[in-house]
């Protein structure tokens, strides 16, 4: 009898152990979506008279801090960063100022994204602190949003300044000292918005402000700025283009590459291939017979030089105003030596040109000794051109569809500069079907004015695959490209030497206008197709967001027919 008694006793124990363990089980309840709240702060938001140098925040949770670096910015600027305090989590954050302080001066601590709550990181979005050491908090503002003078897309955290200008004011001010105020785009914003201004003139910037210090550097920073200057208050939306300014020239000291070469590193991306700087290389007073080319992918120049025996240089480089003059050892090393290589290896797209690259510069081209036969055996008929500056050869020749074509340079047929030629040389190379390939028809529209730069792109628009000059033609065709899904970039070329050009802050230029179609275009095998492009239409990222969707959602609808 005892023995079922303590059976039964030990079956209803097991049993409440297992109903606690289900009510006390975890079921994880309603996602915590809510931002903290700021409960107090001493001295209070918007006070006025703010005489001390500590600031304390109290928030209902526990918070923590997130990128805070990034993502707090102070109008106006202060010199000496303040000191937030603890960087853990906790209910309150203690900010420490160490700079002095302007009087009659609004201040505004904007802490983005960058307060957070602990356990769900849900951002008190835009919380901003405001306080004056006047008698009053100014209240005007200014908007305004900010596009790359070039690039499809702008840089993310993109700084927007205003600086006061009065009697002091100089246009060197933005190399030296911080802006009255400042703002930023943050991480996904193209538009800015300046609070808390008083009434006066200003200059409006926007820098990529690679160095977070508020000042122009313009060997790493994008600029945009307007060329005219705002009165607050204001009801205009302004609209500021970022670009990379082209550095003034400036040359440093050679590197010896070989024992024929040298390499001179220069800084800016240079307009070289249409106005070359003018190079002097000399043993002692005589000067050295030369070639000067371009470096692959480096702001490099290469000096070619004949070969002698000498302890040292000099060099000479003089452009416009530019002038500079280096003296360097050289040694005894091993010399470049003429070396060919074919761009295109097999197959060779109708609108392409054949095209060798040589190791060394050439000087000498003997047509008689450079053969191009179809599969026939027939000769056809070519014409060359030597780009020296790249040292690139290009043959072009009328391409007929499904052919096979041999190109062969006898010995001598191609000469470099230090008297060297080339042995047989054969390439074989075939076309394809004119159906593998599609045409582009484009119906320019509301053209401001000529030359323009068409140009087809990837969508990204980092990649140029095919572009047309036009100084008055509206019409513009893209034949035979191959298949790909293009986007529309339009240069207005107002200096007419076509290419791009970027802006000048000192020299208070803009860039050149650059226009972005909003559609993106799919070219096909076998297929032409005939598009109007209307370049009243502004680009707009939101407008090509909703094309690209509602393009998948088509592709997706003919897919789930098919």
């Amino acid at each position: 009898m005892l023995k079922n008694t303590l059976k039964y006793i030990s079956f209803l124990l097991v049993l409440s152990m297992i109903s606690c363990a289900k009510r006390g089980s975890i079921t994880g309840g309603l996602k915590d979506t809510l931002a903290p709240v700021l409960i107090s702060s001493s001295p209070k938001n918007l006070s006025t008279d703010f005489k001390g140098n500590e600031i304390t925040l109290t928030f209902d949770e526990y918070i923590k801090l997130k990128n805070i670096n990034k993502q707090l910015i102070i109008s106006p600027p202060m010199k000496y960063e303040p000191l937030i305090t603890p960087t853990n989590v906790s209910r309150f954050i203690t900010i420490k100022l160490r700079d002095t302080l302007q009087p009659n001066t609004t201040y505004s601590l904007n802490f983005g994204q960058g307060i957070t709550d602990n356990n769900e990181g849900n951002a008190y979005n835009q919380f901003k602190y405001v306080f004056s050491t006047g008698s009053y908090i100014d209240s005007l503002t200014l908007n305004g949003k900010i596009k790359d003078a070039y690039e499809k897309n702008v840089d993310n955290f993109v700084s927007v300044m205003l600086y006061e200008v009065n009697d002091k004011f100089k246009d060197s001010v933005i190399y030296k000292e911080n802006p009255r105020y400042i703002t930023n785009t943050l991480d996904s914003m193209r538009t800015f918005r300046f609070e808390n201004l008083k009434a006066g003139k200003y200059l409006l910037l926007a820098l990529k402000d690679k160095g977070s210090n508020n000042k122009f550097n313009p060997k790493d920073d994008k600029i945009g700025f307007l060329k005219s200057y705002i009165t607050v208050p204001t009801d205009s939306v302004y609209e500021v283009e970022l670009f990379k300014e082209t550095l003034p020239l400036k040359t440093f000291k050679p590197i010896q590459a070989s024992g024929n070469r040298l390499l001179l590193p220069y800084e800016g991306k240079q307009n070289f291939k249409n106005s070359k700087p003018n190079i002097v290389l000399k043993n002692n007073t005589e000067i050295l017979e030369t070639i000067v080319t371009q470096f692959p992918k480096k702001d490099s120049l290469q000096i070619w030089y004949k070969p002698l025996k000498a302890d040292s240089l000099s060099l000479e480089v003089d452009k416009d105003s530019y002038k500079k003059r280096f003296s360097f050892k050289i040694k005894d090393q091993k010399k470049d030596t003429l070396s060919i290589k074919a761009v295109q290896n097999g197959v060779i797209n109708f609108r392409d040109r054949f095209t060798l690259e040589t190791e060394t510069p050439l000087v000498k081209f003997d047509k008689s000794k450079i053969k191009l036969v179809n599969k026939d055996s027939a000769a056809v008929d070519f014409t060359t051109e030597y780009d020296e500056f790249d040292q690139k050869l290009y043959i072009d020749f009328k391409k007929e569809p499904l052919e096979k074509y041999n190109f062969t340079f006898f010995p001598g047929a191609l000469t470099d500069f230090y008297e060297k030629a080339n042995d047989t040389l054969s390439y074989k190379l075939t076309t394809k079907e004119l159906a593998d390939y599609g045409n582009l028809i484009l119906n320019l529209k509301n053209v401001k004015r000529f030359p323009i730069i068409v140009e087809l792109t990837n969508k990204k628009g980092d990649v140029v695959l095919a572009e047309a000059y036009s100084e008055g033609e509206t019409k513009i065709e893209f034949n035979l490209v191959e298949p790909n899904a293009f986007t529309i970039r339009v240069i207005y070329d107002d200096n007419k030497n076509k290419m791009y050009d970027a802006g000048s802050y000192p020299e208070k230029r803009l860039a050149e206008e650059v226009y972005y179609y909003q559609q993106e275009f799919d070219v096909r095998a076998n297929w032409d197709r005939n598009e109007t492009v209307d370049l009243s239409i502004p680009f707009s990222p939101e407008v090509e967001k909703k094309l690209d969707e509602k393009k998948k959602k088509e592709e997706a609808k003919k897919r789930k027919a098919f």
